[in-house]
């Protein structure tokens, strides 16, 4: 085979000195050599290579015997395929006919097994490392797991939290009865999303009304320094439907609008009155306006199933004034707030409203983020709306008191642990006389965000949580969430059910 690329080099006399393979680019003196090489494997190859490609080229049988190292490589490579593929199911390299299948699969189980049991093994040694020095213990023997670091030993993972317990899904299973509906999630948003782009073109038409120049401008745009400060400067959403924390058939949303001055009644009666028509012509359902002059509020509710209300309240960091306060104090005269006037809305509903946008903001920043927190404050509104003796703990309060236990722990928590640990903190006597309370981190000065509930209320919220927190330690978590139990689960006797080992007894055998 391709005896064509063997060339045959002579010297002056004409006589064959040595022979050169054009394809393998070799030489040889002795023609048996070259009989040799054209039959060989060496020349089959290139000639494959460069000439013939289908050519079939038989492999040549290794004589070569592998090393200790490599037989132990290649049959820990066979084991773990193996066991690999009888973990997906696909019965590993024998059929179902095989007799040695179960005996592998067994043993597969068994490797399993001792691979757990050596993780295992090693996840408490390094947990013991790094916890003796807290003990004041000296260090177990052998190396430490940390000794190459310089700023200690590294953290472990917390172990992740179960939510296959009975009280996990009794909180759940509560949560998912108090959650609205998705016709109930779809009106909210409806009716928001209406509210605030009507209250953006009532703006405009308080604006134009304030500054005709505005209007003679035409498509003109003025320069952002020389247009006058608009009235309504913007809107925002605050309470439940800032925090994501609707209730089931309790849909009561909250607006505030910003204003550029202190805002007034006559203020108040522009935006009703503007309000309904803005509406016809943004959206086709029909929504009812109404203006609360006690309560310095415009409400937007629909006149269909299911009902929505959306407050409306007016307010201003000008509201918020302490210069007087403070020249008082250092004239060593008693603090004292500036007179509003008559037409100026109620300055503490004002303050409310603009402590209720701080609110929304610290809790989208702390609360939001916190596994089973936003679950727990549902949960618990629902507590509070059902007993009476919980209903004096108000929703900041509430919000605080969840987010700061939860935050607290050092682990991620299910929702039957937080909610024990929350009845736990609130029997530890957080509300009573002397206690800790709850610190408003929303307020420059040292606030207790619980101060409205009296100490009589507080004794009776500490025993309500005691006696829940009893209940819950003896599995009757439903009685305290209003819920019926879990149903008892179903167990399994092997082949005989309860009591088919035994035969039944005789009448006359005494």
């Amino acid at each position: 085979l391709g005896s064509d690329y063997l060339e045959e080099i002579k010297n002056d006399e004409g006589k064959v000195v040595n022979f050169h393979c054009k394809l393998c680019e070799c030489k040889f003196n002795d023609p048996n050599a070259k009989d040799a090489h054209l039959a060989g494997r060496r020349h089959r190859l290139q000639y494959k290579k460069k000439v013939q490609p289908d050519l079939v080229v038989e492999n040549k049988p290794s004589t070569r015997r592998l090393s200790k190292s490599q037989e132990d490589k290649l049959r820990r490579q066979w084991e773990q395929e193996n066991y690999y593929r009888w973990r997906r199911g696909d019965g590993g390299q024998w059929g179902d006919s095989d007799p040695r299948q179960w005996e592998d699969e067994e043993g597969y189980r068994r490797m399993e097994e001792e691979q757990f049991w050596e993780e295992e093994q090693r996840r408490r040694y390094e947990a013991e490392c790094f916890d003796w020095p807290a003990r004041g213990g000296p260090h177990p023997p052998g190396p430490h797991p940390s000794a190459h670091l310089m700023d200690g030993p590294p953290a472990i993972p917390p172990p992740r939290p179960r939510y296959d317990s009975p009280d996990d899904r009794m909180v759940m299973m509560k949560h998912g009865t108090i959650y609205p509906n998705e016709q109930e999630l779809q009106t909210v948003q409806s009716i928001v999303s209406a509210s605030e782009k009507a209250l953006k073109f009532v703006s405009d038409v308080i604006a134009s009304e304030d500054n005709p120049q505005m209007e003679n401008e035409g498509s003109e745009k003025m320069d952002a320094k020389q247009q006058p400060p608009r009235a309504l400067k913007g809107v925002m959403r605050v309470g439940v439907l800032a925090k994501g924390l609707l209730l089931h058939e309790r849909l009561d949303v909250y607006l505030v609008v910003l204003c550029h001055d202190k805002p007034t009644k006559t203020l108040l009666k522009r935006v009703s009155d503007n309000l309904p028509s803005q509406l016809e012509v943004l959206t086709e359902e029909k929504y009812e306006v109404k203006l609360n002059s006690e309560e310095s509020t415009v409400t937007v509710c629909t006149t269909s199933e299911p009902k929505v209300t959306v407050t409306v309240t007016l307010t201003s960091p000008v509201m918020r004034d302490t210069e007087a306060a403070v020249l008082n104090a250092f004239s060593n005269l008693p603090p004292c707030l500036p007179d509003d006037g008559p037409e100026v809305l109620d300055r503490q509903k004002c303050l409310d409203a603009l402590a209720s946008l701080r609110h929304a903001k610290w809790f989208q920043a702390k609360a939001n983020g916190l596994q089973s927190c936003v679950v727990i404050i549902r949960v618990m509104r629902d507590l509070c709306e059902r007993v009476p003796t919980f209903a004096p703990l108000n929703k900041w309060a509430l919000e605080l008191l969840v987010e700061k236990t939860l935050s607290s722990s050092e682990q991620p928590l299910g929702p039957g642990e937080a909610f024990r640990r929350i009845m736990e903190c609130i029997s530890s006597g957080i509300f009573l006389e002397g206690g800790p309370g709850l610190n408003d981190p929303c307020e420059k000065e040292l606030v207790d965000a619980s101060v409205g509930i009296s100490q009589q209320e507080a004794e009776d919220l500490t025993a309500a949580a005691q006696h829940a927190l009893r209940l819950q330690a003896f599995r009757q978590l439903h009685k305290v969430l209003g819920i019926d139990p879990l149903p008892p689960p179903q167990r399994r006797f092997g082949r005989f059910n309860r009591g088919g080992r035994f035969k039944r007894r005789r009448e006359d055998s005494g």
